[in-house]
């Protein structure tokens, strides 16, 4: 794990409330697995107290990517941001998802903001040798992030992109046109489209894992703030920054 100042290299704004910033850090770029997250320091002062975690949606060339919507103070402050202003970064951190299964096709599925952890999950699969195939919704097409995966089918809300519906209607029509291979699904995304999708792989008896949105403080199992509820009633609950942020689909109650 690692705490240094960084320096920003780089602010897209996506849309109206979506951002994506750079950071150049090699050592973070040559250590983060695919589901691990960051947690950043968003300035000197104590408001907000607490450090923000970010999945790191990408890494190329010692440079470290992340994207967020405004979701408070925290995050306001980063959009206000300049190039070469220096990040305080702790990580990575947490429990990455597992790509040494052995299934023949790898399904990734991301709603929302979810989709950050997909694209270096993505880019890890395939250097193993993996055919990957994705789904993504959003609200609006204007909300799809789809930037460096391949092979995307996409669902809106508003029928603006791809299928009219939630994505995991569309992926229940994939599912069982494709019933007979030897599917995996990673996933990311608010909690009512994960338990949805628990329940399709339990009927479709698919092997899932998901990365929780749980808001996590320290990031590394101190303040104890996001405990996560086990099916194991003999454990009774792990932590999502320590213990996940992935986990089995099956192990855990949404």
């Amino acid at each position: 794990m690692i705490q240094k100042n960084f320096e920003l290299t780089k602010i897209t704004p996506i849309n109206s409330s979506i951002t994506k910033l750079a950071f150049h850090a090699p050592e973070i770029a040559n250590s983060v697995l695919p589901g691990q997250f960051i947690n950043i320091k968003v300035d000197e002062t104590t408001v907000p107290l607490l450090r923000r975690p970010f999945s790191v949606y990408y890494v190329q060339e010692n440079s470290v990517e992340i994207v967020f919507g405004v979701m408070g103070m925290g995050t306001k402050k980063l959009t206000l941001k300049k190039i070469g202003d220096m990040l305080d970064v702790l990580g990575p951190l947490g429990k990455p998802f597992n790509v040494s299964d052995n299934e023949e096709l790898s399904i990734l599925v991301g709603g929302g903001l979810g989709t950050a952890s997909l694209p270096l999950l993505q880019k890890h699969l395939i250097q193993k040798g993996k055919k990957v195939v994705t789904f993504l919704g959003a609200r609006t097409k204007e909300y799809l992030l789809s930037s460096y995966l391949t092979d995307v089918r996409t669902a809106t809300d508003d029928g603006s992109s791809g299928y009219h519906g939630t994505v995991i209607e569309l992926l229940k029509h994939f599912l069982f046109e494709n019933k007979k291979k030897n599917c995996k699904i990673y996933a990311c995304g608010p909690t009512p489209m994960l338990v949805t999708l628990t329940n399709v792989t339990e009927e479709y008896n698919i092997r899932c894992e998901i990365s929780l949105e749980t808001a996590m403080a320290c990031g590394f199992g101190i303040c104890q703030g996001c405990a996560v509820e086990l099916k194991n009633k003999e454990v009774g609950f792990a932590l999502s920054c320590k213990d996940g942020p992935v986990f089995k689909s099956n192990e855990i109650i949404l």
